[in-house]
């Protein structure tokens, strides 16, 4: 089950995912995951899935009726569908092993939830990692931030919800890149290492079709007086409980 370089991380007492080096996940992937947690029943995809970890989490909790877990890389695919193979997880999630322009050409796919955590820097910007997996992960070198939101309209239903986060540099193209796609920016919070600190990340919802009308959530603190906030308490100990 596990090759050379992965090892098993639990998401909670009775769910773990494998990961290794180059695919895991980090304390983003967990506050996507919350953020952007589907209703029970709700058909959804995972753009850049990586080893799986945001559908896992969804499915912990939500039970949504159907996750797929869209990743172009052939290891993190491989991860993804064995960690699915060992919690049991075959009628929930799909891991598709393809490019998400590709998956978004399906018809009639009506999504209610679509979340992506993308590479965080633009292509040709800062010096990117000679490692693939790493360089794919951080730089736009496969897919665009424009081409990933326009897929997620696609595949959207009329009133489904797209999620994301990203670099605070990135909010203004990420917010005209929704608009031209038909996602109305709805939902935004701004994630703050500690106080008295600048934002280093933020988390959006956009609906397909969607009103103009945005709510600014309070800021979220990752720690306060020098320790863990309550609000990461609250999403740390959901994670590790397995209810997130």
């Amino acid at each position: 089950m596990l090759l050379e370089g992965e090892h098993l991380e639990p998401l909670s007492r009775s769910i773990s995912v494998i990961v290794s080096r180059e695919h895991h996940f980090t304390t983003d992937t967990i506050l996507l995951a919350a953020f952007s947690m589907p209703k029970s029943g709700d058909r959804c995809a995972d753009f850049g899935s990586g080893c799986g970890t945001i559908p896992f989490l969804w499915c912990s909790r939500a039970n949504p009726q159907k996750v797929y877990a869209v990743e172009l890389q052939d290891s993190a695919c491989s991860m993804a569908k064995r960690s699915v193979v060992l919690n049991g997880w075959e009628q929930r999630i799909e891991v598709c092993h393809q490019d998400l322009r590709e998956f978004a050409e399906q018809k009639g796919l009506e999504l209610d939830v679509v979340a992506c955590n993308p590479p965080y820097k633009a292509d040709g910007a800062g010096l990117q990692n000679p490692e693939e997996a790493k360089r794919l992960a951080r730089h736009e070198c496969s897919c665009t931030l424009e081409e990933i939101i326009a897929a997620a309209a696609r595949v959207l239903r009329w009133g489904g919800k797209f999620f994301l986060c990203q670099r605070p540099e990135r909010l203004c193209d990420v917010m005209l890149a929704m608009r031209n796609h038909g996602l109305e920016p709805k939902r935004l919070q701004c994630v703050h290492p500690r106080e008295h600190t600048e934002p280093n990340l933020f988390l959006i919802e956009g609906r397909r079709g969607g009103k103009p009308g945005m709510r600014i959530e309070p800021p979220l603190l990752l720690e306060e007086g020098g320790k863990l906030s309550q609000r990461m308490a609250e999403i740390y100990g959901d994670y590790k409980e397995g209810h997130l």
